[in-house]
């Protein structure tokens, strides 16, 4: 009996102990997260910038998932943003045409997950739906990720809409030349107040144009394949729309703080400078170029100050030159206005009066003031980029509905089609 005890006991000390530690170990063992690809899917066709988006959790709640990572190929891992509802901005430009092999994994801080792959097909058109050498892009950062006051709403998006279908119907821009980045690349709830609904891409749309994020890596990829591919033709028409936050300081009413300082746009994950700009066009031959930036501060974008005076000229942004005409909302000394619903106030109205025709034979008038045609004569029944830009700020001037905004003071150099100290006569017409 002793001997049989002795047996049990040590069974019991043996045993007991290996199967505690089991149990433990399944308690407390980390599951690995998951993560899932929503678009694209397998075999989908894709062009321009593809916002790659999707989910990732950790379901026994032990760690929470850290970061996604993704590569296109062979490529190394890179991180994406968001957790839970992740997305990553790949623009196709850089990849070869054909198959490519979309990778995601999730780390909880523990484990990997397992591996997610997608193979998809890259094919951007080498043809146009027009003839047409032209090209429009659109950048808007409205709603920065912090919740604050100064948010812009979706106003910018639809006027770039508005405009990209104004652009494709009425002057034969090929569609798949035509590019809108808007905040993050997602559509918020609550005018842009609220959370993310979807992306871009997602949303029904009349015209298969390319969108993504207005970040700093899309609008320099998107800038160097316009400027590469218009540079090709001798005929080319390149339209470029900046609308946003300015940098600058109100509460220096009188300078805004930019006496000897450049201006700058926020993008969704920085900012761009007047010079940054300049150097990112530096290389662009198109023969027709009109660029406008619609932000407080802004009028150094255009190498101007306030009331039609030039920058300094240390501090010239190299934008402007021949073959462009370069518009800002406001000047360096002031602040703009946007609808959060409609836009940006200068771009709204400067768009009006090339839509409509109510521009047509608006001229500068003193100090680049504007004012309207005084005889039928100065009226061709086309509207240019510059009447437009009289017409939007004779409106402000002198329209009682926008006496609040009056003093915006939106700025032009008129480089079209050359160089010189006399402005030109002949217009840009899109």
């Amino acid at each position: 009996m002793k001997k049989q005890a002795v047996a049990a006991f040590v069974i019991i000390l043996i045993v007991i102990p290996i199967f505690s530690g089991c149990v433990e170990d399944d308690i407390l063992k980390n599951s690995l997260p998951v993560v899932e690809i929503e678009y694209p899917q397998t075999d989908d066709i894709v062009s321009g910038i593809v916002k790659i988006t999707g989910t990732a959790l950790d379901a026994d709640g032990i760690d929470t998932v850290k970061f996604v990572e993704i590569k296109i190929n062979s490529s190394d891992w890179e991180r994406v943003e968001g957790t839970s509802q992740w997305s990553y901005d790949w623009v196709t430009y850089r990849a070869h045409e054909g198959s490519t092999m979309i990778s995601v994994r999730a780390w909880d801080g523990t484990d990997y997950s397992l591996i997610v792959e997608v193979n998809v097909f890259v094919q951007n058109p080498k043809i146009s739906e027009t003839d047409a050498h032209k090209w429009a892009v659109f950048v808007i950062a409205a709603n920065f990720p912090a919740t604050n006051e100064t948010k812009l709403g979706n106003g910018g998006l639809f006027l770039a809409e508005e405009m990209a279908r104004f652009f494709i119907e009425d002057h034969e821009f090929p569609t798949n030349n035509i590019f809108i980045l808007f905040d993050d690349g997602w559509i918020r709830a609550d005018n842009g107040y609220g959370a993310r609904i979807e992306t871009l891409q997602q949303r029904t749309h009349p015209y298969d144009i390319n969108y993504g994020g207005a970040t700093e890596a899309n609008v320099e990829a998107v800038l160097y394949h316009v400027i590469r591919e218009s540079n090709r033709y001798s005929d080319s028409t390149v339209f470029l729309w900046f609308a946003g936050h300015g940098w600058g300081d109100e509460k220096k009413t009188i300078t805004g703080g930019k006496i000897l300082e450049r201006s700058a746009l926020f993008l969704w994950d920085g900012m761009i400078t007047d010079k940054k700009l300049g150097d990112l066009l530096y290389s662009l031959r198109a023969d027709k170029t009109c660029i406008i930036v619609d932000a407080c501060f802004s009028g150094g974008f255009a190498d101007k100050t306030i009331l039609d005076f030039p920058t300094f000229f240390l501090i010239h942004s190299g934008i402007t030159g021949s073959h462009r005409v370069v518009m800002s909302g406001a000047s360096k000394y002031r602040v703009g206005y946007a609808s959060t619903t409609r836009g940006p106030l200068f771009s709204l109205l400067w768009f009006q009066g090339l839509q409509s025709g109510e521009a047509d034979g608006y001229r500068s008038g003193f100090r680049s003031t504007g004012k309207p045609p005084l005889f039928a004569m100065f009226q061709d029944g086309k509207v240019s980029a510059e009447e437009a830009f009289y017409y939007a700020r004779y409106t402000l001037r002198t329209d009682e509905n926008f006496a609040d905004f009056s003093n915006m003071e939106p700025q032009i150099n008129d480089q079209y089609p050359n160089k010189g100290n006399l402005r030109s006569r002949l217009g840009l017409i899109f």
